[in-house]
């Protein structure tokens, strides 16, 4: 039988000093926190030794521990989070996100840190490009040379974490890698929010990957519009029970939504006759029957809007397509949300296996199931940290913190 003790990555206090991040966490009862990485927070880059002897002075002088350290995805380019991966196909691309989980490596090893906590990345559009390049293989090899990094001697463990849309998105694809990397310092992080979202059966594969797992993130979720965005091809097939499809005409960038209640298509210019059979093709293969409707993307609204939180995480999480694809989608997506029109979807947009929406809210005000999640790894043997990431929550950060604390409380034994 397993344990759990509560955290709070330091992701979702950006407002706050570093120093009053851990005062905050450790008031607020946290047995620990994750030490995260944020460009204006705690950068790496701009972080010294003797900052990092006054972090360590400050946690031996509280209750709270530092349970990992987490080389935050958004670090690079807050735009472009994730990038550039340690799958990246130019070299300098991948040393950058090396070098990066190296530092986070330097900065356990002064903090007394055993955890170092990555992601794998996307499949992007250059992937798609170079199909004889096998991104699996470079993953892998990055892993390797990061794992060189930690001496014999040393109790440090790095991890992957699992996540929706990326290469790496479910658990037996990360005891995959695992096993691919073939390091016993290389061992699975689980996000029960992930797992949520990308998991038919999420109790159970939470329970087959609790014994590879040495940490937890933990944030609540709940069901969504699933929504694949795709370039347009001859051979695209649908299944709009899973999902609903918005594909991508490369050759005049409007986009068709193939959706059984609102076929749209979001155009420039009244479409050739060679367009218009095309769409009529689509839509009978994906089982459309209603009547297409017409919306000129030049009066979409591509304002800001409170939907932008929202729809930038779904974006990004949209594996083989560009930047500017993804970009153009966003006036798309705001329209069907109803950011400031009468929505035509009441839910939040998805892109996961299952349909729940990758949008990290607090524990307790999702449709997760917390006790059967942490009854499932603890029976099968997980003990450590479970780190709250709230990085939606940043403005009421002090309400996040504590509520999560309340919430939780009941699913963990008393430390």
């Amino acid at each position: 039988m397993g344990a759990i003790q509560l955290s709070y990555s330091t992701f979702g206090l950006t407002n706050l000093d570093f120093l009053d991040a851990i005062d905050a966490v450790d008031k607020a009862g946290y047995a620990g926190i994750e030490i995260s990485f944020h460009r204006d927070q705690f950068n790496p880059f701009n972080v010294d030794d003797a900052y990092l002897d006054a972090v360590k002075k400050r946690l031996d002088a509280r209750r709270v521990k530092a349970a990992c350290v987490a080389t935050a995805s958004h670090f690079f380019d807050p735009q472009r989070p994730h990038e550039p991966s340690l799958m990246a196909l130019e070299p300098a691309a991948r040393k950058r996100r090396i070098d990066l989980v190296k530092r986070g490596i330097h900065v356990a090893r002064k903090l007394g840190v055993n955890l170092v906590t990555f992601g794998s990345g996307f499949i992007r559009d250059d992937h798609v490009a170079n199909p004889q390049v096998d991104p699996g293989e470079l993953l892998a090899e990055s892993i390797r040379e990061c794992v060189r990094e930690i001496r014999d001697d040393e109790d440090i463990t790095l991890l992957i974490e699992p996540e929706p849309g990326m290469y790496i998105e479910t658990m037996a694809q990360g005891l995959d890698l695992m096993r691919q990397v073939g390091s016993p310092k290389f061992k699975l992080h689980i996000d029960i929010c992930h797992t949520y979202c990308s998991e038919t059966d999420y109790i159970k594969a939470l329970g087959d990957a609790a014994p590879h797992a040495r940490y937890l993130h933990i944030s609540d979720a709940r069901e969504g519009y699933n929504l694949k965005i795709v370039q347009a091809r001859d051979d695209l097939s649908f299944n709009l029970d899973f999902a609903s499809s918005l594909v991508h005409f490369p050759d005049t960038a409007d986009y068709l939504l193939l959706d059984r209640d609102h076929p749209i298509h979001f155009r420039d210019a009244v479409p050739s006759r060679a367009r218009q059979i095309q769409i009529e093709a689509l839509m009978a293969r994906a089982g459309v029957t209603r009547d297409l409707s017409v919306v000129e993307y030049g009066g979409l609204y591509a304002g800001t809007s409170p939907l932008d939180d929202e729809i930038f995480t779904y974006l990004i999480s949209m594996p083989g397509l560009s930047y500017d694809v993804l970009e153009r989608a966003k006036p798309v997506v705001a329209y069907l949300r109803g950011a400031t029109n009468p929505p035509l979807v009441d839910k939040m947009v998805a892109n996961t296996l299952t349909g729940v929406v990758h949008f990290h809210e607090i524990p307790g005000e999702g449709t997760l199931d917390f006790a059967g999640s942490f009854k499932a790894l603890t029976d099968n043997g997980f003990s450590g940290y479970g780190s709250v990431e709230l990085y939606h929550h940043v403005e009421s950060w002090q309400k996040a913190l504590d509520d999560s604390h309340r919430h939780l409380s009941q699913f963990v034994a008393a430390p």
